[in-house]
């Protein structure tokens, strides 16, 4: 159902960015989004105390450094600082579950994605969607390998029966409803791409063209796309597990098939190598099954040990309030920590007294 339009007041945006060794992009970043803010507050498209939130993923360069120094100008910053690296899904968790606001998108500092698309976005969630997905229509600044190997992931999530937006990555905008509804799912293994959309709220796309990285390099390097595309398919589906029960019955049936090939040898052609065949068939077969079961069955037992562990997803190490002037607002708006979130504070002053 729409939303009614003037005179309802505008929603309070939050823009939570993860960072990871973003020094060099983060300046271009910020003053591109710091510009965008301005212009929708003066469209009085958000509200005035809409801000940005930057989330320091356990960076070992100078992001955080940057980050404050963005905080002693801007009036719209604001900076979490993990205590560690956590990886990118945990990163933009803690963003969400941390940053106030009516309306929370989710963008990567690199600026690939569109910054225009922010206002069609906010333009859907007006015309009653709850959820709004960022979908890239063409990307062709990603070399040939990425760009296969990503169409080739969303067509097998689909084969196996999970829902998913194709070209949709991070880039998306949820309502205050859909966070509250998120902040109830305490699983370890965390797949926000597979999750937002088990939530069942109403869903809207915003198509756009990738665009190349504003300055600095990737740091989604291979092995970190092939552990999320793990995460996605084990954390939402048992459909690897049902494959292991369809190939032993399929290598059953084989090895039947083999034994009558192996007697029609013997008793009609006389070709039969005495041994082979009772031999190498079910060795390579049998051996190579068994070692891809256990493989698969091992992933699904690490990820229940993971869970029953129980350990927080994040610890947030500090924060920078969005200015001084502001800071009284903030804390009262912050949302309270969740159940699995760690926030540090500083130790207490131990004063020893001598004799």
């Amino acid at each position: 159902m729409p939303r009614p339009t003037n005179p309802a007041p505008a929603p309070t945006l939050a823009l939570v960015i993860p960072c990871y060794n973003e020094e060099a992009a983060l300046p271009a970043t910020h003053a591109i989004l710091t510009d965008l803010l301005q212009s929708l507050v003066e469209r009085q498209v958000i509200a005035p105390d809409s801000a940005i939130w930057y989330v320091d993923d356990g960076s070992k360069d100078g992001t955080w450094q940057t980050l404050e120094s963005f905080a002693r100008t801007s009036t719209n910053c604001h900076g979490i600082r993990l205590s560690r690296n956590r990886g990118h899904q945990n990163a933009l968790l803690a963003g969400l579950l941390r940053a106030p606001g009516d309306l929370i998108i989710t963008m990567d500092a690199d600026l690939q994605d569109d910054v225009n698309c922010i206002e069609r976005m906010i333009a859907e969630w007006r015309k009653g969607a709850e959820i709004v997905f960022g979908v890239r229509t063409r990307r062709e600044v990603d070399g040939w390998f990425k760009r296969n190997t990503a169409n080739g992931y969303y067509r097998l999530l689909r084969l196996i029966g999970m829902d998913v937006v194709h070209g949709h990555a991070d880039f998306r905008l949820m309502s205050r409803p859909v966070i509250e509804a998120l902040q109830k799912f305490g699983e370890k293994n965390l797949y926000l791409r597979g999750l937002i959309l088990e939530l069942g709220f109403p869903c809207a796309v915003v198509e756009y063209v990738r665009e190349a990285r504003k300055a600095g390099e990737t740091k989604y390097p291979v092995s970190k796309m092939i552990a999320l595309s793990v995460d996605g398919i084990t954390s939402f589906s048992a459909a690897p597990l049902r494959f292991i029960a369809l190939l032993g019955i399929a290598i059953f049936l084989l090895s039947i098939g083999m034994v009558f090939y192996a007697l029609a040898s013997w008793a009609i052609f006389n070709t039969a190598v005495p041994g082979w065949a009772s031999t190498t068939v079910p060795l390579y077969a049998l051996g190579g099954i068994q070692l891809l079961a256990i493989g698969v069955v091992g992933e699904y037992v690490a990820k229940i040990y993971v869970e029953t562990k129980a350990r927080p997803r994040y610890i947030v190490q500090t924060e920078i309030p969005a200015h001084t002037a502001h800071a009284t607002m903030r804390t009262n708006q912050l949302p309270t920590a969740p159940a699995d979130c760690l926030v540090r504070t500083p130790p207490p002053t131990i004063q020893t007294l001598s004799d």
